[in-house]
């Protein structure tokens, strides 16, 4: 965008300057910014959603077969490297895998380097399910990024990944 190009002003300008008028002793850039991430993040919520019930698939299956997809050939990972992936307890991973199995989007297998311990799989049906989900997630989200040119979306990446990384530091 070019320098003295007229932006139209959306609703959390409305609210920054009604703020400012109300309290010009405060700066209200923080507002400007996260209440943007905040209203985005609802759209996203509500785009990833869509793609889940298209794909008949609930938000925990997708964080699970997603896992396991990604891990590569022969997408497979231990419930412990689910675990750390997922970010929930012991119980509720079980549970998670149980219904997989259930729905034929996984399978137990015993771990070969190992005879006690157990090895999820990712099943040709589950491969199938989650490689539909992320083409149709893919394309919506670049649906809600697609009123930036591709040079913006990098340095808003960029933007966001520092600071991200410095609430992880």
């Amino acid at each position: 965008m070019s320098t003295g190009e007229r932006v139209p002003g959306d609703e959390v300008d409305r609210i920054v300057a009604a703020w400012g008028a109300q309290r010009p002793d405060l700066d209200f850039s923080p507002l400007e910014v996260l209440s943007r991430v905040d209203r985005l993040s609802r759209h996203l919520d509500r785009a990833r959603r869509d793609v889940f019930r298209r794909s008949d698939l609930e938000p925990w299956e997708w964080d699970v077969l997603s896992a396991l997809r990604r891990a590569g050939a022969p997408f497979q990972l231990s419930p412990k490297q689910l675990l750390q992936q997922t970010l929930v307890s012991s119980g509720t991973m079980t549970n998670r895998i149980d219904r997989l199995v259930g729905r034929r989007f996984v399978r137990r297998e015993a771990d070969p380097t190992d005879g006690r311990s157990v090895l999820v799989t990712l099943t040709d049906d589950g491969k199938v399910r989650v490689d539909a989900a992320i083409t149709r997630l893919v394309d919506a989200e670049a649906t809600l990024l697609s009123a930036l040119p591709r040079g913006d979306r990098e340095r808003l990446a960029a933007l966001l990944r520092k600071l991200s990384l410095s609430f992880d530091a």
